[in-house]
């Protein structure tokens, strides 16, 4: 899989991407992330990126011709000079994608915005089947809207809060897509195991020592019974849910009603 990131902070994403799993999976060559520095579409001495909304208001908006122009690029692996200053190109009739995009179709390109899906295991999953990710970090007041309309193929949330950018949200999906792709994680059912797989959240866990301060690990789970530690594991997930996260059960929640 490749991944495209375009954000003001490049540098952001160093610690995330060279750490753990993340890491080892670009080294192994399982996930190719690019990083792009947005400026470097800016056609200023000043390198903007933002401006003042039309209107009035307060905060500053992203630029939508940086924005367009910057996509452009990387959806057709051009160098900046290549699409600086082609962003008011016409699309074609109907709302399609732009007629710039090489073959006519954009890769799968999310913009990071409050009114997006939630970002939930479900979506997550449905990302990490595509061969190609371009993700859009926002700041300031907001984006163009002009970008939702041609550059978003995506609107995602990672939350009902606001950050100051959407290089966090960005470096969330990198890291939960990334553990989803084959032979990443050390054992592929760890994936199939885990909070919000089957709609519900994960059963307690267990490790030595046996006894920590009066607490003892459950019988069950030294019996060797597997069935009976299967049967365990997904009553005390059941309950779970169904105290702190009632919504997976009833269909509202992130898992969506289909992983119920």
């Amino acid at each position: 899989m490749r991944i495209d990131v375009l954000t003001i902070f490049p540098g952001y994403f160093a610690g995330p991407l060279d750490t753990s799993l993340v890491a080892t999976a670009r080294a192994r060559g399982a996930v190719d992330v690019r990083l792009h520095d947005l400026r470097d579409w800016t056609t200023d001495r000043h390198r903007s990126v933002d401006d003042a909304p039309y209107g009035g208001g307060a905060g500053m908006v992203m630029r939508g011709d940086v924005l367009v122009a910057a996509a452009e690029s990387v959806w057709n692996d051009l160098p900046p000079s290549a699409t600086v200053g082609t962003a008011g190109a016409p699309a074609d009739v109907g709302g399609a994608p732009p007629r710039y995009v090489a073959g006519g179709a954009r890769p799968r390109t999310v913009v990071f915005t409050p009114r997006g899906r939630p970002l939930t295991q479900a979506l997550v999953r449905e990302l990490a089947d595509e061969d190609r990710l371009v993700l859009v970090c926002g700041r300031y007041e907001g984006i163009d809207e002009r970008v939702h309309e041609l550059v978003a193929t995506d609107e995602v949330s990672l939350g009902d809060y606001v950050l100051m950018g959407g290089e966090v949200a960005a470096a969330a999906m990198v890291e939960a897509v990334v553990r989803l792709l084959p032979g990443v994680l050390g054992n592929a059912a760890s994936a199939a195991e885990e909070s919000f797989e089957g709609g519900l959240l994960e059963h307690p866990l267990y490790t030595r020592p046996p006894e920590l301060r009066g607490r003892t690990v459950p019988p069950v789970l030294t019996s060797g019974d597997h069935a009976a530690v299967a049967a365990w594991r997904r009553a005390r997930a059941e309950e779970r849910t169904r105290a702190v996260r009632p919504d997976l059960l009833d269909g509202t929640g992130g898992a969506g009603p289909e992983e119920v």
